[in-house]
């Protein structure tokens, strides 16, 4: 195992931890070591994985979206992890800091920069968020796949949606994604919609969200119609894979998984994301013609049907061809390259 040790740090939400999972699956034989917080998902992916050497949470929270007094707090915080992980970076003998934003971060990225170390910034939306905005000019290299100028274009996405890729051709199984917390608006839509969808022979897959699980079932089985209801799902690429069109949020790791199946899809961004970014992610693949976006003032069944009557080998194939293959493997090289004293 090389020695030189890489950490990776951020979190928070499961589009941050994404990248971290691709990323360090490109990174075998490294010494990996994971910085992240007491809140948000970051125990629950990464506490039991023995990919990294050594796992540390530090009491962090965000600075943002507070009142004066919670900025003090979250502030003072901040300083007490940056010093932590400071400490942290010099025992483990850190050659580089690998960030994908969110709070949960900031401690590592700006231990990095107190130390001297290189600092190598993931954002994933097309309007980067503000600490990854705040901290781009210290960085040594700063990934956005939105981005045509940036070092690596592909987004770090697992192989097996790749590899389960196929060209759609025709509409028969129809696949609802509001996210593991579920989606009120696309709940409302799948169901409004499941009369006609069932009526036309196509299959539904719809992911409702753990609370509001029982709910979308219960109004399902009182259509008497046999949809596929779930909640969290390890399943995610196989469902894609099943599915011909999809109706979804526009969380980056989201839009990308779905830009990698070939699986053409109706973006409903959320409507309080930061910067309204999720909406711009969509818009991106939107303006090349690879993907729909409404938002959920617009929404109407009768839009949604429409769409999907449209050819949708085209964006399909569009999707397929445009997508990188090698992002995590791109970003993996990159990071090695800054930790071996290469670039």
């Amino acid at each position: 195992m090389n020695k030189a040790t890489i950490v990776m740090t951020g979190g928070g939400t499961g589009g941050h931890l994404a990248i971290v999972r691709a990323v360090k699956e490109e990174l075998k034989g490294r010494r990996l070591v994971y910085i992240g917080s007491t809140a948000g998902q970051d125990r629950r992916w990464f506490a039991e994985d023995d990919d990294f050497a050594e796992k540390y949470f530090l009491e962090t929270r965000g600075v943002v979206n507070q009142g004066i007094f919670g900025k003090v707090k979250s502030l003072a915080l901040l300083a007490s992890a940056t010093a932590k992980t400071r400490g942290i970076l010099r025992r483990e003998k850190a050659k580089l800091v690998f960030s994908v934003g969110g709070y949960s971060s900031a401690p590592s990225a700006l231990a990095a920069k107190l130390s001297g170390l290189p600092l190598v910034i993931h954002e994933q939306n097309a309007v980067p968020g503000t600490l990854n905005r705040l901290l781009r000019p210290y960085a040594s290299a700063f990934i956005d796949s939105f981005d045509p100028h940036s070092p690596v274009r592909g987004y770090p996405v697992r192989e097996v949606f790749f590899e389960k890729a196929r060209v759609r051709k025709a509409l028969r199984t129809m696949l609802f994604l509001g996210g593991s917390q579920g989606a009120v608006a696309i709940n409302r839509l799948a169901l409004s919609l499941a009369r006609d969808l069932s009526a036309r022979g196509i299959r539904i897959l719809h992911q409702a969200g753990e609370r509001n699980l029982e709910t979308v079932r219960l109004h399902y089985a009182e259509m008497g119609i046999d949809a596929e209801v779930f909640g969290f799902s390890d399943r995610i690429p196989d469902l894609m894979a099943q599915a011909d069109f999809a109706v979804a949020r526009a969380g980056a790791s989201t839009l990308w998984e779905l830009a990698a199946n070939g699986l053409p899809t109706l973006f409903i961004p959320y409507p309080y994301a930061a910067g309204d970014h999720q909406y711009r992610n969509a818009e991106f693949l939107a303006h090349r013609n690879m993907a729909w976006v409404l938002r959920e003032s617009e929404l109407e069944p009768g839009k949604v049907l429409d769409l999907m009557k449209q050819d949708l080998a085209i964006p399909s194939r569009a999707l397929i061809d445009f997508t990188p293959r090698d992002g995590s493997r791109q970003i993996a090289r990159l990071l090695e390259s800054y930790a071996d004293g290469r670039a």
